[in-house]
């Protein structure tokens, strides 16, 4: 019989040594049964109440090539802890021929074992019904008393013996300064420098970001107020921040919410290790600057030409090349020939990275060949003790290439062409207004873009990509400002000019 093992522990309070003792004692059991471990299916840190487990997931789907023919778990209670999922998988289990055996719980296979069985299932689900409630009645208590109940601990208390909040003497004043800088003007990002240079780290101790300034100004614990699901306190902790300084505070991030973002799509350049120079074949970087107009210019420029002055290459235009290249790969994938020919290259790529199989199954034939012969031989009357030393090898052999090939075809399933197909398409139905969509059409599909004196050269990852256009198509086109670009634009007289300065990505 061939199997595979299943392990979970629930929360973050169990550890590895929990995987380790389930998957020493599943193996032990099928040592003693003469089971043949194929390999293990893990869950962490996620309950049998729910099925929503990946591996779990991931081992009733590979059932249905029945490859395998048990499932070994520490106990029924890691596979369901609910009646009616652990009835529903059975089921497809059973369908695909495949069992479910506990390796501590001695289960007959008469009808004393399916009641064993039910019994433990119920009791697994009681259990962890009984403790659930438990659990909640004592939060609940808590809530009700304003106490602790877990959870990081909000930067500004200290939880003492009896699990009361009480104001801590080192931090606290630290969140008043916090929230006085921001009602101040002070943005989160001077703030994040501030107290990562004064050491404050979170609760669970990393560094100070973003998220933790907005956090911490977000959080109405600091005006005194306790909640637990719909249970609210108004005052039932001790205060850190003034109520009028907490809704001011709430204005100014509310009003800097619907303000303009900083760093804007523009500045993210799409083409960055795609474009390169035609004339000497190095990068095309990405600038931007800002002209004695005070308007912003982004564009690509020849590495050469940038630092060593060796190209005289003209910057082009960040955004009608950008829209361009977009423009034609989405027009490329319009071209059902050009899908079936990549679709038809990763299925041969699929089956050349599975060339263990092909291997392994000719070894198999052999060796099962050897067998028929042998016992062909024996059949005849030729037994010796080489004859049977002989057979019991090619027999072991035979049973190490079916394991081997199983381990194979499990861990490497392959996709269909309908699947490839489908998923290329949606490529199709891609916005390209948005920054995400249009950097995975370049990175999935464009090799590189060439830029010359009159046309621009562009390779897509496929057989028959290349394309060369004319700036003037590219211009007719109607996908941008025209394409060329006079120059640099001028500094900023400021020095250290964040905005002026130039940046370059590489």
């Amino acid at each position: 019989m061939k199997a595979f093992i299943y392990a979970r522990y629930s929360d973050d309070s169990q550890r590895e040594e929990s995987i380790e003792g389930q998957l020493r004692e599943c193996k032990e059991y099928a040592e003693r049964n003469g089971i043949t471990v194929l390999g293990s299916y893990i869950d962490r840190a996620l309950s049998a109440k729910t099925d929503n487990r990946p591996e779990f997931q991931r081992m009733i789907k590979d059932s249905d090539n029945k490859l395998f023919d048990v499932i070994i778990v520490w106990k029924l209670d890691r596979f369901a802890r609910n009646r009616y999922d652990s009835a529903h998988y059975k089921a497809i289990l059973r369908k695909n021929g495949v069992k479910v055996i506990s390796a501590t719980e001695a289960i007959a296979e008469d009808s004393t074992g399916i009641l064993l069985e039910s019994l433990l299932e119920g009791y697994a689900e009681f259990y962890s019904a009984e403790l659930s409630e438990k659990v909640s009645r004592g939060m609940k208590e808590n809530a009700l008393k304003c106490k602790f109940n877990g959870g990081a601990i909000p930067i500004g208390y200290v939880i003492d013996s009896e699990h009361n909040y009480q104001i801590d003497p080192i931090t606290a004043p630290i969140v008043q300064e916090v929230f006085t800088l921001y009602d101040n003007g002070t943005s989160m990002l001077d703030l994040v420098s501030l107290m990562n240079d004064r050491g404050l780290r979170t609760a669970r101790g990393h560094n100070i970001d973003l998220n933790s300034i907005a956090r911490m100004l977000k959080k109405r614990n600091y005006i005194g107020e306790y909640r637990y699901n719909d249970i609210v306190h108004p005052d039932g902790i001790p205060a850190i921040i003034p109520q009028d300084l907490f809704d001011r505070v709430q204005t100014r991030m509310e009003k800097n919410k619907k303000a303009p973002a900083r760093k804007r799509a523009e500045d993210e350049y799409l083409l960055t290790t795609k474009l390169f120079c035609g004339t000497d074949g190095v990068f095309m970087v990405g600038e931007s600057g800002v002209s004695h107009t005070a308007k912003v210019h982004r564009y690509y420029r020849c590495v050469n030409s940038k630092k060593k002055k060796l190209c005289n290459r003209k910057p082009v235009k960040k955004i009608p090349i950008e829209n361009y290249v977009v423009h034609e790969v989405v027009e490329f994938l319009k071209d059902n020939n050009a899908v079936d020919y990549i679709v038809d290259r990763i299925i041969k790529l699929q089956s050349k990275e599975k060339t263990n199989i092909p291997y392994i199954e000719n070894q198999l034939e052999e060796t099962e060949k050897s067998i028929n012969n042998m016992l062909n031989a024996i059949q005849q009357g030729i037994l010796t003790s080489s004859t049977k030393q002989r057979l019991d090898e090619l027999e072991a052999r035979k049973v190490e290439l079916e394991i081997c090939l199983l381990q194979e075809q499990i861990q490497k399933p392959l996709l269909t062409k309908e699947q490839l197909k489908f998923w290329i398409c949606k490529f199709r139905d891609s916005d390209i207004t948005n920054p995400k969509h249009r950097q995975r059409l370049v990175d999935t599909f464009v090799n590189s873009v060439y830029i010359f004196d009159d046309h621009i050269t562009i390779t897509l990852n496929y057989k028959d990509g290349t394309k060369t256009v004319t700036l003037k198509e590219i211009d007719e086109l109607g996908l941008g400002s025209s394409l060329s670009s006079n120059g640099s634009p001028e500094r900023c007289n400021l020095n250290g000019c964040s905005v002026c300065s130039y940046k370059t990505t590489q």
